[in-house]
């Protein structure tokens, strides 16, 4: 029983030290290795300008049907609050959706 005793003690010691990969990073994970080549070549790079790729006219008859659509919408979230789903409304956020993501691509640089 002793012996038993003995040993016990001894494993809860050995297992209760840190490694020296846990004494060192603390974590336990490895770290990532060294980059292979550490020259930086950052060339200044002029800013971003802005210049839309498409035409203005068609920016703007984007907007207003973005705005119309969205102005409509709410006469078909009150009919919702009211128990009724109209046919056009799921229709509509999708055109929303397709208009919102195409001017976002169109505006951004």
């Amino acid at each position: 029983m002793r012996q038993f005793l003995l040993y016990l003690s001894f494993l809860i010691f050995v297992y209760a030290l840190p490694t020296g990969a846990q004494a060192h990073h603390g974590s336990g994970y490895p770290q990532p290795p060294e980059p292979a080549d550490k020259t930086t070549t950052t060339a200044p790079s002029a800013p971003p300008t802005f210049r839309p790729r498409a035409q203005p006219v068609e920016l703007q008859r984007d907007a207003r049907e973005l705005l119309e659509l969205s102005q409509s919408l709410q006469p078909d979230i009150d009919s919702i609050n009211h128990g009724l789903l109209p046919k056009e409304t799921i229709q509509k956020l999708r055109r929303i959706e397709k208009l919102a993501k195409h001017l976002r691509t169109e505006i951004s640089p």
